[in-house]
C-alpha cells in the first residue's frame, strides 16, 4: 500500500487528467523539497538518486521523476459504486495490518466518516 495512492476526486470542468496532473505536480515537488532539505533521512541521497534515474528515462522530466505517468482511473457512475470504492480505499490500511480500524489511519478520510477531523478537507460523498 505505502508504494501507491488512491483517490476519489471530482472534476468540476470534465478535465480529471489536469486535475491529477496538478496534484502529481504539486505533491512531487514539496516530496523532493521536503527530501532534500530533511537533515535526518538517511535515505536522501539513495531516494533522490532514484528519483533522477527515472526523470533520466522519461521525455517530461529533465529534474527529478516521482509519481509514474499511468494512473488507472475508475468512474463512479451511481452513488453504489462510489461507496463501494470509498470503502475499499478507508480499508485499505486495515487489509495490509498497518492499522486495526480505518479511521486510526492518519491519512484517510475515514476519520471524518467516523466523526472526527482527518488532516485535509473533504466534501462528504
Amino acid at each position: 500500500m505505502p508504494s501507491h495512492i488512491h483517490l476519489i476526486y471530482c472534476a468540476r470542468d470534465n478535465n480529471p487528467e489536469i486535475i491529477l496532473g496538478r496534484f502529481k505536480e504539486f505533491t512531487s515537488k514539496q516530496l523532493i523539497k521536503t527530501i532534500s532539505t530533511n537533515t535526518q533521512e538517511s535515505r536522501k541521497e539513495w531516494m533522490l538518486w532514484m528519483f533522477k534515474r527515472a526523470a533520466a528515462k522519461s521525455s517530461n522530466n529533465t529534474n527529478y521523476q516521482f509519481w509514474q505517468h499511468d494512473s488507472h482511473p475508475i468512474e463512479l457512475w451511481s452513488p453504489e459504486v462510489t461507496e463501494q470504492k470509498a470503502d475499499y480505499i478507508h480499508n485499505n490500511p486495515v487489509a495490509s495490518g498497518f492499522v486495526v480500524e480505518p479511521w486510526h489511519w492518519k491519512y484517510s478520510g475515514a476519520i471524518d466518516y467516523s466523526g472526527g477531523k482527518g488532516l485535509i478537507d473533504i466534501l462528504y460523498l
